[in-house]
């Protein structure tokens, strides 16, 4: 879905960004044959491998912002090694509009609000980044915003909630979905009352599903968790590229009540995608080779630069037209929910082949995992967070192995293990069609292993870092 804003930054990229000249004449791509929109699917794809990490750094920046001030942010190194993107005010300033908006659409009205930032606030994009839109967003609206960088650090959140939150009418909560999940859990043992404090969500790094949504929200005693919550699509490479909005939630919930709509929509994917809007002014977004392909300005410009993701891209028209087909008026669920329509195109992703683990030929993904330990019998004892490995036996037979962490003052009894190993292998037979066929044969003590582990274990659940959910052997 490309027009002229990705067209242009391509010709400006392809005269100014010495490496980008290059890596196209390597490929045997000619600049000036690209004229229209149709042409731009020429235009050879970038990767972190065949471009970012080819040419020299100084080579891939605009010459002015190279010279400029700019702030670096690196990736979690999940994928790899680590790469160093530089990004100018512009792109901190595009994400402001996005806050906005989710600042406009509080359930809560107006007035004074405290933002507990509990993205990580050292290398990673994702705290430094968001703080900065806020800022900004404050300043051009004029709006009541304080805001509290504490980062990954669970005790700074709770201090804040008891002892700085209640002097204001909302509280946002920034963080990873896993992070949230803790907070709200142990937040009434800590004695905070979250309901009192009119808390809102800020996620990003990983899809979550809507029972997830609901869980949280049901924590803070919110009833709308369409306006109150929003996930963010965004990477170290060019920021925050896509986000929710309180329509493209409402969009996935009604997708998810209803399964012929959500294949029309999604296709047949079994794992549940985060589905977000985007401005086409900032970002644009196409399928090309299987996978998402991007074109953004930044310091360091991308233009049709395969970020890795898996999913697909709609326009606004194309949604509302499968909507129609299955007997849904879009702007009439808009108007009963309360939702504005915001016309804007669509993406959707969902996890990455690499951030799965395959088990007798099936794709295990993380949040088949997610919502076994989310059972009700379970969220006492564990806090949620995971990582799984496919193992073979001493008989080359495959089987999942799960660890599984306690929460602080939990014990990891036989009872315990066998709780988390039936609601795990209960919601994978639920979620995956694949799976059940295969766990005909298979009991759940042979094909799946668990093991317990303490609180903050030093090398599956290091406090201070975003989760790996997928071991690598």
């Amino acid at each position: 879905m490309i027009s002229k804003h990705s067209i242009n930054l391509f010709k400006k990229a392809s005269e100014e960004i010495p490496g980008y000249l290059k890596f196209l004449k390597s490929k045997g791509c000619e600049p000036k044959s690209i004229v229209t929109v149709s042409d731009f699917a020429r235009v050879p794809i970038t990767s972190k491998t065949d471009y970012l990490q080819k040419y020299p750094r100084k080579d891939l920046v605009w010459p002015k912002d190279w010279e400029a001030q700019v702030l670096y942010c690196s990736t979690s190194g999940s994928t790899g090694v680590p790469h160093y993107f530089p990004r100018n005010k512009q792109l901190a300033e595009k994400a402001s509009y996005m806050v906005e908006e989710f600042l406009d659409s509080s359930s809560y009205g107006e007035g004074r609000v405290l933002v507990i930032m509990g993205f990580g606030m050292g290398v990673w994009i994702g705290g430094i980044f968001t703080m900065q839109a806020f800022e900004i967003a404050a300043e051009r609206t004029q709006k009541s915003l304080a805001i509290l960088p504490v980062g990954y650090n669970q005790a700074e959140v709770y201090k804040a909630l008891k002892r700085l939150a209640p002097d204001y009418d909302q509280t946002i909560i920034a963080g990873y979905p896993p992070f949230i999940k803790e907070l709200v859990d142990d937040a009434e043992e800590e004695g905070i009352d979250l309901a009192k404090l009119n808390v809102r969500f800020m996620f990003a790094a990983e899809a979550f599903s809507e029972a997830f949504r609901d869980y949280v929200c049901d924590k803070i005693g919110t009833l709308d968790p369409i306006h109150d919550t929003l996930n963010i699509y965004g990477s170290a490479d060019i920021g925050a590229m896509a986000h929710e909005t309180p329509l493209s939630i409402l969009i996935r919930r009604l997708a998810m009540q209803h399964p012929v709509l959500f294949e029309e929509i999604f296709g047949q994917i079994e794992k549940t995608p985060t589905f977000a809007q985007y401005n086409p002014a900032f970002i644009e977004f196409e399928i090309a080779e299987d996978q998402i392909v991007l074109s953004g300005d930044s310091a360091m410009p991308l233009i049709r630069y395969a970020i890795g993701d898996h999913g697909g891209v709609l326009s606004f028209d194309e949604v509302s037209k499968k909507l129609k087909n299955y007997g849904l008026d879009l702007t009439a669920e808009a108007k009963k929910a309360g939702v504005a329509v915001t016309e804007r195109p669509f993406v959707f992703v969902y996890e990455r082949t690499d951030f799965s683990t395959n088990l007798h030929g099936i794709n295990i993904f993380p949040e088949f995992i997610k919502e076994g330990l989310a059972s009700p019998a379970l969220t006492k004892d564990v806090t949620g967070r995971f990582t799984m490995l496919t193992k073979y036996n001493e008989n080359h037979e495959q089987f999942l192995h799960i660890n599984v962490e306690l929460k602080k003052k939990a014990s990891g009894t036989n009872d315990l293990g066998q709780k988390v190993l039936e609601a795990v292998y209960a919601c994978l037979v639920e979620k995956s069609s694949e799976f059940a066929e295969v766990a005909r044969n298979w009991e759940a003590k042979n094909i799946i292993d668990i093991t317990l582990w303490e609180y903050g274990h030093n090398r599956y659940f290091k406090p201070g870092s975003k989760q790996r959910w997928v071991e690598k052997l």
